[in-house]
């Protein structure tokens, strides 16, 4: 089975509570994982990645990931690397889930292939986040099989 680095990026702890249902909903279906809460890019060398992350302030990146952020933007090219986004946010804002849409898009630009395209959770459906994103995993665990 393919093996996962789970980026998470959370100001308040929603975003990590999602990423580690997530793990274990991998690791039950014979992934490999490894929970990055504080994201440095030197140890994230798994070819697949699932970015957690809510959005936090005016549309910016939780203050945990903005490191990693900037190490990305740093790299010349990330065409081996596969990934998929989750956002978490309140869609009463006008930057719903910005720091998601915009981590994806700079994977993108930087050569990553999208395995799906981000899952938006917003906070203000009845579903609890963690339950939506449950829900969306059997697409990605296809994708994660198919590559």
């Amino acid at each position: 089975m393919p093996q996962v680095d789970i980026i998470v990026g959370s100001q308040m702890g929603s975003a990590e509570y999602v990423a580690e249902q997530l793990q274990e909903a991998l690791e039950d279906q014979g992934f490999e994982t490894v929970l990055h809460e504080q994201p440095n890019f030197d140890d994230c060398q798994q070819t697949n990645w699932l970015v957690v992350t809510s959005t936090y302030g005016a549309g910016d990146y939780p203050d945990n990931l903005l490191s990693f952020i900037e190490q990305i933007t740093a790299q010349s090219a990330l065409s081996q690397l596969k990934h998929a986004v989750v956002g978490i946010g309140d869609s009463s804002y006008d930057t719903y889930n910005y720091a998601a849409k915009n981590c994806d898009a700079l994977l993108k630009s930087k050569g990553s292939q999208s395995l799906l395209a981000p899952l938006e959770i917003n906070v203000l459906d009845e579903a609890l986040p963690e339950d939506t994103a449950l829900a969306w995993l059997p697409n990605l665990i296809n994708k994660l099989a198919d590559n």
